[in-house]
């Protein structure tokens, strides 16, 4: 859209405009994202995390492996076209299978590959919510755009509502729920004996967290959730984001002063009666921006996130 045509509109159809910007440059839309990816030249970068246990970046939410004798225990799947190249990246640096797939959340680029890891005989595993998210089908936040009921075959087939202990080949995971983060849904997967943790997209690097807010998001529950992770996390932990490269604790600590910094920055516009869009014109994060690495209409996304976040 050319600025002359902008100009010409009206204000609330300027909102619009501006809204749809935003959202597209967001690309939260995981389908529309499968749709412009070009699998058969995508690569899977492999990470050795020491221990056995590797993070696997891809097209998608970054994936941790850790290898036991038998087995092995996965965290996400990414898109659905990427399960073969994932699967022969596995097999060549642990040698083994996948036995369990813990997905950290809802969305299409972690439960991608449900279905065809499910009908290799590996149990899919997640939050209680995950699974009634899929089978009911979702609302984009920020669009209003409907995703439809997934297949039964996405489905994760070991729901949990309490944190629970996965055992493969002697490897531990130890998978907690931090409830009403980036959605209703979220898990967190620890490897107590690789001191690996693997957040989701709770944490998310190279721009900012989405804040689910329509799906059970919310960023006082990101700000608690980081807070959990801070205690598990020690010096030599090895941190493996939703998206984004590998981090540590002293990441985690900054990250933390972002969400809580940029919350009370929304919190006071809508305090001082501004609306969502004077909140996201207002332009409240110009450092945070620049520190995350957050372009402009990813961070008029966050405002939005958080304002409607705050208000529910």
């Amino acid at each position: 859209m050319k600025v002359t045509t902008v100009r010409k509109l009206t204000t609330l159809r300027k909102a619009t405009a501006l809204r749809l910007l935003a959202v597209a440059a967001f690309v939260f839309s995981t389908a529309a994202h499968a749709q412009q990816t070009d699998f058969a030249a995508a690569q899977v970068k492999v990470t050795d995390l020491g221990h056995d246990t590797f993070m696997l970046e891809g097209v998608g939410g970054n994936v941790t492996v850790a290898a036991g004798r038998d087995g092995a225990i996965m965290v996400d799947g990414q898109f659905a076209p990427m399960h073969d190249k994932i699967k022969a990246v596995i097999l060549a640096v642990a040698g083994v299978p996948v036995k369990y797939l813990v997905n950290t959340h809802y969305h299409g680029d972690h439960t991608g590959g449900n279905a065809a890891f499910a009908a290799e005989g590996v149990t899919v595993v997640a939050n209680e919510n995950v699974g009634k998210r899929l089978a009911a089908g979702t609302t984009n936040p920020f669009t209003g755009s409907k995703t439809a009921p997934a297949e039964k075959s996405m489905i994760p087939k070991r729901p949990y509502t309490k944190d629970l202990r996965l055992s493969a080949g002697g490897r531990v995971a130890r998978v907690g729920h931090p409830a009403n983060a980036h959605t209703d849904g979220d898990s967190y997967v620890y490897f107590a004996d690789a001191n690996v943790l693997s957040t989701g997209d709770i944490v998310t690097l190279g721009r900012y967290p989405l804040v689910d807010y329509t799906n059970g998001g919310s960023i006082g529950g990101l700000i608690s959730a980081v807070d959990g992770y801070l205690k598990i996390a020690n010096d030599k932990t090895k941190v493996v984001p939703g998206h984004g490269p590998l981090a540590d604790r002293n990441t985690l600590v900054s990250y933390r002063t972002v969400l809580a910094t940029a919350r009370d920055r929304v919190a006071k516009l809508a305090a001082d009666g501004k609306t969502e869009q004077e909140a996201v014109a207002a332009k409240p994060f110009p450092d945070l921006d620049k520190q995350t690495g957050a372009n402009p209409q990813q961070s008029d996304v966050f405002v939005r996130g958080i304002y409607n976040s705050l208000k529910r």
